[in-house]
């Protein structure tokens, strides 16, 4: 399990790295936004930069992939412990043959010094810190996403506004074309020199205007055009942040499901050991009372009518915990569906074990 415990500070470390990548990039969508707000169209969220937060995140989960499967590897290898458990061994098979007394010794010694319980409570013990590494994960992404989304929502709001404006502006200059054009042919038919200086003044006015919503015109285009930019940066890191969300559920539901599944083999292993002790006390009742006598065999067949209630019980019980485990299998299935859909290379090169090539 040393491995296992490694591979968890390399993923946490990994995780720390990931989120402050992360929350670097969302800080700059911040800045370029006030940057917008402040006149300075700038946006400085290169894609370069965002490659760099996708192959990290991507190694990340790669890991923590790894991992889960790695604890499925040793979950699968507690069934052969359970099935050694209730099973006599072949020297106390043997034992048994000269000495049943101490081969059920051998037995019983054998299952109190077991640690299988010990290591399946460790395992799940780790499931549940990775789901809260994972969680974490989660948790920052959304936040990071509701930060991102709530710029998004001002600059679509700011960017229709300036479209609205940029089309009465050009409505405008499109409206002088014909004034201008009127007021420069009624000049050049002008015989009088007094009213030609006054036509003159009026067209110089309408040019001085219209030279001032072209000009309105380009600083709303430039704006726009920085609007627009910086939404289709905003919507990439969205999108991203969102595929790495799904990803984190996935994992997170994989590696609960599996959680549970652990719970049930530790509640089986429980009940294998309780049926075993509780048969071999039937056994010893039933030896005893064939040697004593009738009082003493009447007292017997009291405590023997107890424990087959009590085994009536535990068998009655054993269908609800089987629904149970059915259920719990059926999740586990369609979890393990995702995380095969979501991580097929990784699945893959562990199915295969080619590791490094």
């Amino acid at each position: 399990m040393a491995d296992f415990e490694a591979q968890i500070r390399k993923s946490q470390d990994e995780v720390g790295k990931a989120q402050a990548k992360i929350s670097a990039i969302t800080s700059r969508i911040e800045a370029a936004r006030q940057k917008i707000e402040a006149g300075e169209p700038e946006i400085d969220v290169e894609n370069a930069t965002l490659e760099d937060v996708h192959k990290h995140t991507d190694l990340m989960n790669a890991n923590i992939a790894e991992l889960i499967m790695g604890l499925d590897d040793v979950t699968a290898g507690f069934s052969r412990d359970f099935d050694e458990m209730r099973n006599k061994t072949g020297m106390e098979s043997f034992i048994g043959i000269f000495s049943k007394g101490k081969a059920d010794s051998m037995r019983q010694e054998r299952m109190r010094s077991a640690s299988i319980d010990d290591k399946l409570q460790d395992l799940i013990s780790k499931s549940d810190i990775i789901v809260k590494l994972l969680q974490s994960q989660l948790d920052m992404l959304n936040s990071q996403k509701a930060s991102v989304e709530s710029n998004l929502t001002g600059t679509l709001d700011e960017r229709e506004s300036t479209v609205g404006t940029l089309e009465q502006l050009r409505a405008e200059i499109a409206g002088m074309d014909p004034a201008i054009i009127e007021m420069e042919n009624k000049i050049s038919v002008e015989q009088d020199a007094a009213a030609r200086t006054k036509l003159e003044s009026a067209l110089a006015e309408l040019n001085t205007r219209y030279n001032a919503l072209v000009q309105q015109e380009q600083v709303m285009l430039a704006k726009s055009q920085t609007l627009e930019r910086y939404i289709e940066k905003g919507k990439t890191w969205m999108d991203s942040l969102q595929n790495q969300a799904a990803t984190q559920m996935v994992l997170i539901n994989k590696l609960q499901t599996d959680t549970k599944q652990r719970v049930v083999l530790y509640d089986a292993l429980s009940s294998s050991l309780k049926t075993a002790q509780q048969q071999d006390v039937a056994h010893r009742i039933n030896e005893i009372g064939v040697k004593t006598d009738q009082e003493a065999q009447a007292a017997m067949a009291a405590i023997g009518t107890a424990t087959n209630q009590k085994m009536a019980d535990m068998m009655e019980k054993h269908e609800d915990h089987m629904v149970y485990a059915r259920k719990v299998l059926e999740a586990k299935a369609k979890a393990d569906e995702r995380f095969a859909r979501r991580f097929a290379a990784i699945v893959e090169k562990h199915d295969k074990n080619q590791y490094g090539e």
